[in-house]
């Protein structure tokens, strides 16, 4: 597997990759977006019925037009749409991936409790060729939090605890979400932005620092 890394002189552009139903104004992705410089979003269209041909096609046309190095910042069913995309591509294209946040990916296979998600079942295996991090909730409605560990171990990512936070969406009221801008800065590493609020507080890094479990 290519591990990629960024120079120096390379600041990523993030791109956010929503899941069902998109990411509504409240939600940390939407916040992100007009809070993070060069933070997009990918329109995966079909928010409410996704196919997943149709996301992965959309989500390498929006890797392919950035200008540099990518890192995906993914919630929910976009996890997946990350990891299927990651299986197919074997061109170029996918080494400009630097890395991704894939936050409370859900369970597709037999046990998704939307039927919308069986499509994007079975869960690809395969490791992803670049460094990434899963974050699970221990009470998310979508998938046990062993399930979401055991997809950290298929896709070779670390792995963080986000403790008690339902779905990690807009309902779970996590505002800008410190903690998950702080594990975006470990991927972004010393090009993320310096002004980033769970960097720029001490007390909050530290406290981060404490709740990442990497490892299995």
């Amino acid at each position: 597997m290519t591990i990629h890394t960024l120079s120096d002189d390379q600041t990523p552009t993030i791109l956010t990759v929503p899941g069902l139903m998109n990411s509504g104004p409240g939600h940390w992705q939407s916040l992100w977006e007009k809070a993070l410089p060069d933070c997009h979003r990918v329109e995966l269209g079909s928010w409410d019925a996704p196919h997943r041909n149709a996301w992965i096609t959309n989500l390498g046309h929006a890797i392919a037009q950035v200008d540099g190095p990518v890192i995906l910042a993914a919630h929910s069913l976009g996890c997946h749409a990350v990891a299927w995309w990651a299986a197919f591509e074997t061109g170029q294209l996918r080494d400009k991936v630097a890395g991704a946040l894939l936050v409370a990916p859900p369970e597709v296979d037999s046990g998704a409790v939307d039927r919308r998600l069986v499509g994007f079942g079975p869960t690809p295996k395969g490791l992803l060729p670049f460094p990434s991090i899963v974050v699970a909730s221990r009470n998310d409605p979508y998938i046990d939090f062993a399930s979401a560990r055991r997809l950290a171990q298929f896709w070779g990512s670390q792995f963080a605890d986000a403790g008690e936070s339902g779905h990690i969406n807009a309902a779970s009221d996590l505002g800008e979400w410190n903690f998950g801008q702080f594990l975006l800065h470990r991927l972004t590493d010393r090009t993320a932005p310096s002004n980033l609020a769970a960097v720029r507080n001490e007390e909050a890094r530290r406290s981060a620092e404490m709740s990442i479990r990497y490892g299995f």
